[in-house]
């Protein structure tokens, strides 16, 4: 039973941090060592920059 709470918290946090724009850096970090591991990992400071380009200033897709 604690380990499906502890679960559902880990979800409902995740579910607020991009709700109010949050990036999730160590989910990103997990990507890259994973994925990624020969090339070096953007610091927070630049993944924040890249996110808040992504989310304000990138093309948007229909009508408006």
């Amino acid at each position: 039973m604690f380990g499906s709470l502890a679960q559902a918290g880990k979800y409902l946090g995740q579910s607020l941090r991009l709700m109010v724009g949050l990036p999730e850096y160590d989910t990103y970090l997990a990507h890259m060592e994973r994925t990624h591991p020969d090339q070096t990992p953007m610091s927070y400071e630049e993944f924040f920059r890249e996110r808040q380009e992504a989310r304000y200033n990138g093309s948007r897709a229909g009508c408006c």
